[in-house]
């Protein structure tokens, strides 16, 4: 068997399934763009969900719905019971991210093609030895009533060359495949490889160590055969439509065929581990621990790589800090064990990028922003890591265990997760204290949370003075007025703060800003401009206080201003809705305002949406606000009831036992939310974008009206398009006259270019006739006023016409933003020579704070110093005599 590349391996796998009429598919995206429940794409199966969960029939392109689908899925395990986190790097198999080489029926061909073809390939195709290879099946499970995989066990004695002994039988934690506690599953039948020497397999039969954790004896691929459906209450239906999903460990593959001992061997790794060993100095397969070290940077720099490039970010939460630890974890390795003290995990995207262009091709597209997001990350984090590393030694010193304390400082000042610590630890053989480390987490989210809030009645920045003592109590769902009494009051600066027993006013929270209006009483008034949430009680602001502050006060919220907001939080609920109808379900909230005038909604996205999307959402917005839906609102619902419910919550965000729900039609919009709403859809109005934009990697905001401030809107455009009407002339329709008017203006704009092409002629043949001897070269050098940069290339162009040969000529304009551009133009006896304009035009880019290149004879730069115009031209004769001509 000759030798083959990785890239051959993925393509036979891939053109032997067109073969057998799968439609091969892109791999989807590390990080989900469907699936919220997901962190990151752990499966091959991930992206064909709402196909075995009978959502979708298939796969449609090209006007024609496939039943057979086959690809090659970039997946990270890091979490959860996939975790192979520890393990990478220590041994020769497990990875952070992987390549899951797959083929799928979507009930279609089942266990007989599935079986045959996946032998045909290993073996008729791959020529591994069919005495080498094991098939495990399903042994049956007499409690759940689920008979042994028989059929499996006849197809691969009738349908391959196998050995009879070679047919294994295992239980449901190695042969049978869920989905999760509910929904589709089945039995599996894996391939098992024994990669050991002729004499180890003489002494102790393979059968023994299959599905006994020796890297030599391993699984290489899985077949899924999805034929039943577990029920809420346990039991087993059987599918109409029965599915194959099957999975194969691309590194793993490569491996076997490349008859290496270790993945990390085969050209699916070396390339980037040899560029690490250039960067650091060090050898690979020379010492243990330094190949430790290079095996783990080689895995974890594809992971964050390739979860950057697909829209994730390093951050503090969720699947961002996911990144951050893997990806901290490879500099503390490169640190300790590599001497690597500067920044290099960056270095290695340019090698990733170039290896993986042609099947991956959006970490190329993407590879100069995800170097720059890596390089900041690691520069943040070398700040801190060697005083980090330092203390966690004096941490240890004479200690069994690392104090939770301890643990925690090294995470808060020094920027080591948690896992990170635990790892540290683990190679000194000492414990950590996770659970006291969790406590101090804990109590740290609980103080970001309070940060910012006004103080409470013991808070020493603000003195208050009680009137007297009690609960709380909020009106402001039921009523807009309420008889209050003042418990407590405060100065704070400019403002005054009062703390009510009872209060009609909404606190800001959730997005909504708070209510505005007034305290009454006897013709004393007392203006609430904000309003915000404490432990005590919703804290009101005012700016100045009567000095009587007893009695009843009637608290009176701004009506009218109240009513906006509700027309705004209605609206984002619906919009919401229809942004998850129209682009799909992973769109998720990830921040809001809602405010009299607008509102701003932020959320999970990974592309721009095009008009027709934003119209499509609009429109349905507005069919929304037209049916005049009710609301319904329930307060005190059991938080388990509203997740059955399937209402909608923020990720990572903490409820209690009981919440509010709010519900605009059960099977339309049913959220969490503790914000004020219109009683019914129509009082909206209607409902218009504004703007869509992004806010990070893979988030989306959009901005809109409704209400008075659509109807504002609404005005402004109609008085617009009323004067341009005047302007167009009334009798003409208003879109061709723009139109008449956009093309004269073309006209008279290649007319102008005509006159200034000209005027840079004339220019020209002024600046030829100033020519210098450097060298025995012509230096030419000039500027050209109001030329633009494609104007000066051909000038350039008509310069070499002009001048020949012996030349050099270099040319500069800047617009009146001070922008500068450059040409730099060299005869091509010259070039002979070694004189070339692309290398001397970067260095002139250089002089006046900028860059570019070019072709030989002929390159252009920018820059933004126009005042460093006559520099560049001193550097152009500098760099004529360095080539000593």
């Amino acid at each position: 068997m000759s030798f083959k590349s990785s890239d051959q391996i993925r393509n036979e796998f891939l053109e032997f399934f067109n073969e057998k009429e799968h439609l091969i598919v892109d791999s989807a995206p590390v990080v989900p763009k469907d699936d919220p429940t997901l962190l990151f794409t752990n499966a091959g199966m991930n992206q064909f969900k709402p196909i075995f969960l009978g959502e979708q029939e298939g796969l449609k392109e090209d006007d024609k719905v496939w039943k057979r689908a086959a690809d090659t899925q970039k997946c990270i395990r890091v979490s959860g019971k996939h975790n192979d986190l520890e393990e990478v790097g220590h041994d020769t198999y497990h990875h952070t991210l992987f390549e899951m080489l797959g083929n799928w029926s979507f009930g279609d061909y089942f266990k007989e093609e599935a079986i045959e073809w996946a032998w045909e390939l290993l073996v008729d195709r791959w020529g591994l030895d069919a005495d080498r290879l094991y098939a495990t099946v399903f042994e049956g499970n007499e409690a759940e009533g689920l008979p042994a995989d028989r059929e499996s066990i006849d197809l691969w004695k009738a349908k391959t060359t196998i050995s009879p002994d070679h047919i294994l039988t295992f239980g449901k934690k190695d042969n049978f495949w869920e989905m999760g506690e509910t929904g589709p599953c089945g039995p599996c039948s894996e391939v098992h490889i024994d990669l050991r020497t002729d004499e180890e397999r003489a002494k102790q039969p393979g059968a023994e160590l299959v599905n006994m954790d020796d890297p030599r004896v391993m699984e290489i691929w899985n077949l899924v055969f999805i034929q039943f459906n577990r029920q809420a209450d346990g039991s087993l239906v059987k599918l109409p439509a029965q599915h194959v999903d099957t999975g194969m460990g691309f590194e793993r593959v490569c491996a076997v065929l490349q008859k290496k001992s270790s993945n990390y061997d085969t050209d699916v790794f070396q390339p980037v581990i040899q560029e690490i060993a250039k960067i650091s100095d060090f050898s690979y397969g020379n010492e243990t621990e330094t190949d430790i070290a290079m095996r783990v940077i080689a895995d974890h720099i594809r992971a964050v790589s390739f979860s950057i490039a697909d829209g994730a970010s390093p951050g503090n939460d969720g699947r961002g800090y996911v990144i951050r630890r893997i990806l901290r974890r490879a500099v503390r390795y490169g640190w300790d064990r590599l001497n690597l003290k500067k920044p290099f995990m960056n270095k290695l995207v340019f090698v990733l990028a170039d290896q993986f262009k042609d099947i991956f091709p959006e970490l190329e597209a993407q590879k100069e922003y995800v170097q720059n997001v890596i390089l900041a990350e690691e520069k943040s984090f070398l700040k801190t890591l060697g005083q980090g590393i330092e203390l966690f030694n004096s941490m240890i010193e004479g200690n069994e265990k690392i104090s939770g304390a301890d643990a925690f400082k090294l995470h808060d000042t020094y920027g080591f997760p948690i896992d990170l610590t635990q790892l540290m630890a683990r190679e000194k053989g000492i414990e950590v204290d996770e659970e006291g480390f969790n406590k101090r987490m804990a109590e740290q989210k609980k103080r970001a949370r309070e940060a910012g809030k006004f103080g409470a009645k013991d808070n020493g920045e603000i003195n208050w003075t009680v009137l007297s003592e009690g609960d709380f109590e909020f009106t402001g769902y039921d009523e807009l007025e309420t008889s209050s009494e003042i418990r407590a009051f405060a100065k704070a600066d400019e403002n005054s703060m009062i703390l009510l027993d009872k209060s009609p006013f909404y606190a800001e929270s959730g997005g909504q800003i708070s209510d505005t209006g007034v305290l009454e009483k006897d013709g004393v008034i007392i203006r609430i401009s904000d309003v915000q949430k404490t432990p005590e009680g919703y804290v009101h602001i005012t700016k100045e206080l009567p000095e009587d502050l007893s009695g009843t006060w009637v608290a009176k919220v701004d009506a009218d201003r109240r009513k906006e907001i509700e027309k705004h939080h209605s609206a984002t609920h619906i919009m919401h809705a229809a942004l998850r109808d129209i682009l799909g379900k992973h769109v998720a909230q990830k921040g809001s305002l809602v405010a009299p005038d607008r509102l701003r909604f932020d959320f999970s996205h990974f592309e721009a949406l095009t008009q027709d999307e934003l119209n499509r959402v609009e429109g349905m917005v507005n069919q929304k606000i037209r049916e005049n839906i009710p609301l319904q609102e329930e307060r005190s619902v059991p938080i388990e009831q509203a997740k059955e419910r399937g209402a909608m919550m923020l990720f990572g965000e903490k409820y209690g036992e009981s919440v509010r729900v709010i519900t605009f039609d059960p099977g339309f919009s049913v959220e969490l939310c503790g914000g004020t709403h219109v009683d019914a859809s129509g009082e909206i109005g209607y409902f218009r974008f504004v703007t869509e934009t992004s806010v990070a990697a893979g988030v989306r905001r959009v901005e809109a009206v409704t209400g008075r401030a659509c109807d504002k809107l609404i005005q402004n455009e109609k008085e617009k398009l009323l004067s341009l009407q005047i302007i167009i002339g009334a009798q003409k329709d208003l879109v061709a006259g723009v139109e008449e008017l956009i093309e004269q203006n073309k006209l008279l704009e290649k007319e102008l270019k005509k006159v200034q092409q000209q005027h840079a002629s004339d220019q020209l043949g002024e600046i030829l006739n100033k020519k210098k001897d450097v060298t025995g070269v012509e230096l030419i050098t000039g500027t050209i006023e109001g030329a633009s940069m494609d104007s000066l290339k051909q000038i350039g162009y008509d310069a070499l016409q002009k001048t020949k040969e012996n030349s050099v000529i270099v040319l500069a304009a800047s617009d009146e933003e001070g922008k500068v551009y450059l040409m730099a133009a060299v005869t091509d006896d010259l070039i002979s020579k070694g004189l070339k304009a692309g290398s001397l035009v970067s260095e002139l880019g250089r002089v006046v704070g900028g860059g570019g290149g070019g072709q030989p004879n002929l390159a252009t730069a920018g820059g933004r110093y126009s005042e460093k115009i006559p520099e560049a031209y001193t550097k152009a004769e500098e760099w004529i005599r360095s080539h000593n001509l």
